[in-house]
C-alpha cells in the first residue's frame, strides 16, 4: 500500500500534468477530470488539500470549518455558490479501486467530516466501513446504453414505450413543418460560447417563469463554465449543440463527452414558441441522441436526477448518493447518532 499523504493546495498548475498522467491510467468520469477538477481552481479551492496515493491515486479537497469542526470536500469548495455546477459521478482519482479504502481513512483522520457529493454504491460502501454516514439524499442517474442498440435505424425508438414514440414522433413531425430537425454543433470556441448565451437566455426564461432563479443567476456559474469550455472543447471534452427545424430554433445542449460517454449537462429549449403538439425538450434530446448514436459513442447519460422524460427515454441507470462521513468518536460522529436517534 503506497504512503498517503494530504497537503496544502499552494499552486493548480503543477498538479496538472500529474493529474492528467494519472487520468490516462484510472477508470474516471468527466467530473474526476483535471478539466472539470482543476477548473478555476485558485479561485474556488483557496483553502484545498491535495490527496497523493503515492503515484496511484489523487484528490482535490476543499477545506471549511464549521461548529462541528474542520469539513473536507472531494472536488469541492465548500461554498455554495462553486458547488452549485453540482459534481457527479464523483470520486478519487485512483488507478485501482484497492485503495479507495486506504484514502477514505486519510481524509478522516485529517478532519473529522467528510462530504462526499454525487459518489457511486462503491464509494457509498466505503465510506460506510471508513466512518459513520448520513446519506443526505439518493438519485438515479439514468442513461441510454446505446452499445446494446445496435446500428440499425429506429434501434432507439423501438426500445422506447408506446407512449413515448407516439410523443416524440408527433412533436418531430410538428417541428419538421418548418423544415428537416438538424443538430449543429458549436465549431469554434467563439461559436460555443454564443450558443452557450443563447442556451442562458432560454434556460433562464423557463426557470424564472416558474418562479425559479435558474443556474445562470448563479454569478459563478458562466465564469466557470467559460474556463471550463475554454479547456473542454479544443479536446473535445465539450459539445453546445444548437438544434433547429429550418430557420427556427428549437433549443440548444450543453454536453460533456468523455471516453465515448455523452453527458447532458445543461440546456434551453424555446417552450415560449412551442406549439400544440410541439415537445422541445424531447425533441432536441432525440435529435442529439440520435448524433451520439452516428458518432460511435456508447452512452447518453442524463445525469442525476429521476424526471419524467429521464427515465422515458433511457434503458439503464445508477444510483448516486450525497454523504456526510464522521470520523468514528468524534464530536461530529456523536451529532450523527443523536441525530439518526431523533429522526427515528
Amino acid at each position: 500500500m503506497p504512503a498517503i499523504t494530504l497537503r496544502p493546495l499552494t499552486d493548480p498548475a503543477p498538479l496538472q500534468a500529474e493529474w492528467r498522467a494519472l487520468e490516462t491510467r484510472a477508470d474516471a468520469s468527466f467530473f474526476q477530470s483535471w478539466t472539470w477538477v482543476g477548473c478555476l481552481a485558485a479561485e474556488r479551492m483557496g483553502a484545498a488539500r491535495v490527496l497523493r496515493a503515492g503515484a496511484d491515486g489523487l484528490a482535490l479537497l476543499g477545506r471549511t470549518r464549521g461548529w462541528r469542526g474542520a469539513c473536507l470536500w472531494l472536488h469541492e469548495s465548500g461554498d455554495p455558490a462553486w458547488d452549485a455546477m453540482y459534481v457527479e459521478h464523483n470520486a478519487p482519482l485512483l488507478a485501482g479501486a484497492a485503495l479507495l479504502p486506504a484514502c477514505l481513512d486519510a481524509m478522516l483522520q485529517a478532519a473529522p467530516l467528510l462530504r462526499l457529493s454525487g459518489v457511486g454504491d462503491a464509494v457509498r460502501e466505503a465510506a460506510e466501513s471508513a466512518g459513520v454516514v448520513r446519506v443526505l439524499r439518493s438519485q438515479p442517474a439514468p442513461f441510454i446504453d446505446l452499445a446494446v442498440l445496435g446500428a440499425a435505424p429506429g434501434a432507439y425508438l423501438a426500445g422506447l414505450s408506446a407512449n413515448t414514440r407516439y410523443q416524440l414522433r408527433r412533436s418531430d413531425r410538428a417541428y419538421a413543418e418548418a423544415g428537416p430537425v438538424a443538430v449543429q454543433r458549436a465549431a469554434t470556441l467563439e461559436q460555443a460560447m454564443a450558443f452557450l448565451d443563447a442556451l442562458a437566455a432560454l434556460h433562464q426564461a423557463a426557470w424564472t417563469a416558474r418562479g425559479k432563479p435558474g443556474a445562470f443567476a448563479n454569478p459563478c456559474f458562466r465564469p466557470f463554465h467559460h474556463a471550463l469550455l475554454a479547456t473542454a472543447l479544443p479536446r473535445g471534452e465539450a459539445d453546445v449543440l444548437r438544434i433547429a427545424a429550418g430557420g427556427r430554433v428549437i433549443g440548444y445542449l450543453y454536453n460533456f463527452r468523455h471516453r465515448g460517454r455523452v453527458l447532458a449537462y445543461q440546456s434551453g429549449f424555446d417552450y415560449a414558441g412551442a406549439r400544440p403538439h410541439e415537445k422541445p425538450g424531447l425533441t432536441c434530446h432525440h435529435a442529439a441522441i440520435e448524433q451520439a448514436r452516428q458518432d460511435g459513442s456508447t452512452a447518453y447519460d442524463f445525469l442525476a436526477g429521476g424526471d419524467r422524460y429521464k427515465t422515458s427515454l433511457t434503458n439503464a441507470a445508477v444510483t448516486l448518493h450525497w454523504l456526510e462521513v464522521a470520523r468514528r468518536g468524534s464530536f461530529a460522529a456523536g451529532v450523527a447518532g443523536l441525530r439518526g436517534r431523533l429522526a427515528r
